[in-house]
């Protein structure tokens, strides 16, 4: 997520009420530990993840505690770093009632058809021949590519699940990202598709999404992908090109799977998959041993006739 300006590292810092050390450069935006880049801001908050933070692409880390500063870092001490971080969101993404079902600052192409009861909001842009049916919801700062189909009641850039336990409570991490969506895909009724907390959920070029498909926060889809209905997929996950998901597979978060990976219908994958072939099962395996497995199951009940 990039700010409209930037700003130094004693301008935030200030605006926090917080203590900074390190040389006092300038904050482009902000993102997660998994999408940093020069320039940004990122927080920690556990001594677990210091070094990753810390040796990390960010400019700036605000930390709960005051450790040695690597060359070229500045850090933002804080005694609630997760609270710092989201107010920074809100400030820059902040919640804005709607004034029309679609936005008149929303970009919408040529030939683009948008039916009756659909929701857009500020910030959209949405390309060139696209058919956007009735009750769709498209959240602000959704970026929608040309020739998409999106069918009826789907919801697209929802906040992500994403919640810090502290104190007895959960806590909303705030998204502040986008979905974007590219050209030549389809995507079936009631889909949900959050968008990224920080960074993007990106949906690549021709991938077609049957109905009732749940996409979490910050997963990235690549291009020419086939996902069966009732298929739940959480965040940060990454699917290569030309992965198919048959219906109601569950995939876990932070994993990959590969390019050319075909996952039969009510797996669930709780672990990367890098290399291509046919993969069934709960967790996924390899379709044949899985069935090898299966049919050894079967045999169970008359073995222990014979052992008895």
């Amino acid at each position: 997520m990039k700010f409209e300006q930037p700003y130094t590292v004693s301008e935030l810092a200030a605006w926090l009420g917080r203590k900074h050390i390190g040389p006092n450069q300038n904050i482009t935006g902000l993102n997660e530990i998994h999408v940093v880049e020069e320039g940004d801001v990122t927080f920690v908050d556990h001594p677990k993840y210091y070094d990753k933070s810390l040796n990390s692409k960010a400019s700036v880390v605000i930390i709960n505690q005051e450790v040695a500063c690597p060359e070229g870092k500045s850090l933002i001490i804080s005694d609630d770093p997760f609270a710092d971080f989201v107010r920074i969101i809100r400030h820059h993404r902040p919640f804005v009632a709607a004034q029309a079902a679609v936005s008149p600052n929303a970009e919408i192409g040529e030939g683009t058809v948008i039916q009756p009861n659909t929701f857009i909001g500020d910030h959209v842009k949405i390309g060139k021949n696209c058919i956007i049916h009735s009750n769709v919801s498209i959240y602000p700062h959704t970026v929608i590519g040309d020739h998409v189909v999106i069918h009826s009641s789907a919801v697209i850039g929802a906040d992500g699940f994403y919640f810090q336990k502290k104190n007895g409570a959960y806590r909303k991490f705030e998204s502040g990202g986008r979905v974007v969506i590219k050209d030549d895909v389809e995507i079936g009724v009631a889909c949900a598709i959050d968008r990224g907390v920080t960074g993007d959920t990106t949906i690549g070029n021709g991938c077609k999404l049957d109905n009732q498909i749940q996409i979490g926060h910050d997963t990235c889809i690549g291009n020419n992908c086939l996902i069966g209905s009732q298929c739940a997929i959480a965040g940060v996950v990454t699917i290569e090109d030309d992965v198919i998901l048959w219906a109601r597979v569950v995939v876990n978060k932070d994993v990959v799977v590969g390019k050319g990976v075909i996952m039969l219908a009510t797996s669930g994958i709780d672990k990367s998959l890098p290399e291509a072939g046919t993969y069934f099962g709960s967790p996924a395996q390899p379709v044949m041993t899985a069935w090898r497995e299966m049919a050894a199951i079967r045999q169970l009940p008359e073995m222990l006739k014979k052992m008895k």
